[in-house]
C-alpha cells in the first residue's frame, strides 16, 4: 500500500467524522451527560475507548468487503455509505435525555458504542476505507476524529446542543447527499 494512500485515507476520514459528527447524537448525548453529572475523568476515558473501538471494528468491516470489490464497485460503496450518512445527518434527532441519568460507566458505553455504530460519522469511515481502499488508515482517522469531537462535547458541554447545532448539522447532511450523488454518478461512468 503506497503511502499516498495511507494519508489520503486517515486525513479524508478524519476530516469528515469531524464534519458529520458534529451535532450528531453521540456527541449530545455525551455533552448532555457532561452537563449533568459534570465532566468526569471517567466518562472522557470510555467515550475515547468507544470512539477508537467502534471506528477499528468500521475499518475491519471495509477491509473484509474492499478485496471482493473492483474500484468503481468500492466508489459506489462509498457513495451508498455517503448518502446513508447524508440522510443520518438530515432526519434523525437526537433523542431526550433522561432526567436523571445514571452514573455508570457501563451504560454510558453500550449507549455511546449504539449510537456510533449506526450514526454518519462510521458510515463515512466505512465509505472512505472503500473509496481508497485503506481501511486501517481511514479507521484511524475516524477514530481520531471521533475522540476530538467527544473530547469538545465533555470539556465545554454547554456550547454542544441541538438548539445551537441543528441549522449546521443540517447543512453537512444536505453536502453529504450531494457529494453521495456526484460519487455514485462517478462510479457508474455517467
Amino acid at each position: 500500500m503506497d503511502a499516498r494512500r495511507l494519508v489520503t485515507g486517515f486525513i479524508l476520514a478524519f476530516v469528515a467524522v469531524l464534519l458529520a459528527g458534529t451535532g450528531a447524537r453521540d456527541q449530545l448525548a455525551f455533552a448532555a451527560l457532561a452537563r449533568s453529572q459534570g465532566s468526569r475523568a471517567g466518562m472522557l476515558i470510555a467515550g475515547l475507548t468507544v470512539s477508537i473501538v467502534t471506528a477499528l471494528f468500521v475499518g475491519w468491516a471495509a477491509s473484509m468487503v474492499a478485496p471482493m470489490l473492483n474500484s468503481d464497485a468500492r466508489l459506489f460503496l462509498a457513495a451508498l455509505a455517503l448518502g446513508i450518512a447524508g440522510q443520518e445527518a438530515l432526519l434523525l434527532r437526537p433523542a431526550r435525555h433522561a432526567a436523571e441519568p445514571t452514573h455508570s460507566i457501563g451504560a454510558l458505553i453500550i449507549v455511546l458504542a449504539s449510537l456510533q455504530l449506526t450514526d454518519a460519522a462510521r458510515f463515512l469511515i466505512f465509505g472512505i476505507a472503500l473509496a481508497v481502499n485503506a481501511p486501517l488508515p481511514s479507521a484511524i482517522g475516524g477514530a481520531a476524529g471521533g475522540m476530538v469531537l467527544l473530547a469538545c462535547a465533555w470539556a465545554w458541554p454547554k456550547i454542544f446542543t441541538w438548539q445551537l447545532l441543528r441549522r449546521p448539522r443540517h447543512a453537512i447532511g444536505a453536502g453529504l447527499l450531494l457529494l453521495s450523488a456526484w460519487s455514485g454518478l462517478r462510479a457508474l461512468g455517467i
